[in-house]
């Protein structure tokens, strides 16, 4: 009888307590559902922010279905969250440079045109960048020029520019010597 009690009076601490605890259940149940979905489809790099992206979603489900079991409006706390995003936006002075190139990141894990390993020729204008993609990141892309150099990329340019997909390795540009002048040797 009072063991009854016991959990009649605090079953909400009871059911937190188990959803704490299953947890880890949840993520490796979407991990692993994610795994059979998207098996040979994308490459490990993809796969890995798949899993990281899942695991935030799972955590941020969980933690708000905990907030509504104790009565906690989401209302509010909605209400809350933008307040303090819009003031951490305007502190922040490239806050919507931050916010593109997260969406676009978004749109380049969605988009499966290139991954890590491609060679691309980004052209802005009359001019163009290329290089192997090296690493794909929450911000920018990093490129591997043929000379060796590191090309840091942010996304959002990566999204709205033309990116040429690249079937072979770009050659090294040929360096042309410089003509000789009219006039005595130097």
């Amino acid at each position: 009888m009072e063991i009854i009690q016991f959990l009649q009076s605090q079953y909400r601490l009871i059911i937190t307590l188990l959803v704490l605890l299953s947890f880890p259940l949840f993520q490796s149940a979407s991990v692993r559902i994610l795994a059979k979905v998207t098996r040979g489809k994308i490459d490990e790099h993809r796969q890995f922010r798949a899993e990281l992206l899942l695991k935030i979603i799972v955590a941020i489900i969980l933690f708000c279905a905990l907030l509504v079991f104790w009565g906690i409006e989401l209302k509010g706390l909605l209400v809350v969250g933008s307040s303090l995003f819009a003031v951490a936006g305007v502190a922040l002075f490239a806050g919507w440079s931050l916010l593109s190139n997260l969406t676009s990141f978004l749109i380049m894990f969605v988009q499966n045109d290139y991954k890590v390993g491609t060679w691309v020729r980004v052209v802005d204008g009359a001019n163009f960048m290329e290089g192997r993609i090296v690493e794909m990141g929450l911000m920018n892309v990093m490129l591997r020029h043929v000379d060796g150099h590191k090309i840091v990329y942010p996304n959002n340019l990566f999204v709205t520019r033309p990116v040429l997909v690249l079937n072979d390795e770009p050659q090294k540009p040929k360096v042309i010597a410089p003509k000789r002048t009219l006039g005595p040797k130097k």
